[in-house]
């Protein structure tokens, strides 16, 4: 079942090749989406696709890259939208 999530993650996010770490997983999974830093030092993700593989997704995002350290992940869940081609960085 094709369902959307936004998701902010929490923590040391910023600055350690964190959502090259996201697009690089996302697009592993066949994700489409974005990911791009907030002003508050979060990280906010966009993705839609399949459910398990948006579950996925968000289990290793809790792990994180080598550099990160992840302290909260926040998701809300929506409809799927088919707004989204592909999974990119957004600066």
């Amino acid at each position: 079942m094709k369902k959307s999530a936004s998701i902010i993650v929490s923590g040391i996010v910023q600055g350690v090749g964190f959502r090259w770490f996201v697009e690089r997983e996302a697009n592993k999974l066949q994700l489409c989406g974005w990911v791009k830093n907030l002003s508050n030092g979060n990280v906010a993700i966009e993705v839609e696709g399949d459910d398990a593989l948006i579950r996925e997704l968000i289990r290793t995002v809790k792990i994180g890259n080598r550099s990160s350290h992840v302290t909260g992940v926040e998701v809300e869940w929506g409809e799927f939208r088919g707004n989204y081609s592909s999974f990119s960085i957004r600066f």
